[in-house]
């Protein structure tokens, strides 16, 4: 069932005006993006047919983009990608974690996007696992799922990691849990 409005209702709508009013501030692919969200499943990328064996029925399909940011093609993808990672879960609870950059950092980290998407992880990482080590806080070895979101709720930049720590970790030498 199709959504009342959709991501890309909003980008066919508004998305010229948008990108006239950014121009200049908006990378090329950020712009291959929204293309390829507002023709996503639309005759624009082409169709093909499918029919039924049974009845004889068939329809015409519109092609998707297959575009890993469209909420449509990886709608799918990500339900699956969650399941896998809940079977990973142990029964133990979990915090949530957010680090994000200063606004500043965010600056250059949109010119510079792999090397300071790189240190944000690592200096997230690094800090989640030395206080976590801290006899003074859990004195375990903690695991860490980490996601890096580049885009904030009002879908401007503002990069984080968004961080799913297990509320706990394995004692120094390996031989038992030690719980938070």
């Amino acid at each position: 069932m199709r959504a009342s409005l959709e991501v890309a209702d909003i980008f066919r709508t508004a998305g010229p005006a948008y990108r006239t009013a950014h121009a200049g501030h908006l990378s090329l692919d950020q712009l291959k993006v929204m293309s390829a969200i507002e023709h996503c499943r639309t005759a624009a990328l082409g169709s093909h047919s499918e029919a039924c064996t049974d009845c004889g029925h068939w329809r015409v399909a519109y092609n998707s983009c297959r575009n890993r940011h469209c909420p449509r093609c990886q709608g799918a993808a990500a339900r699956t990608w969650l399941a896998e990672r809940e079977a990973d879960l142990l029964p133990v609870g979990y915090f949530h974690v957010v680090f994000t950059l200063p606004a500043e950092v965010a600056d250059i980290a949109y010119q510079n996007k792999a090397a300071v998407y790189g240190l944000l992880f690592q200096a997230a990482s690094e800090t989640m696992t030395t206080i976590a080590a801290d006899p003074k806080h859990l004195g375990a070895r903690i695991g860490i799922t980490a996601v890096l979101h580049t885009w904030g709720s009002a879908m401007t930049h503002h990069p984080h990691i968004h961080m799913i720590v297990p509320g706990g970790g394995l004692s120094p030498d390996g031989s038992r849990w030690v719980s938070s």
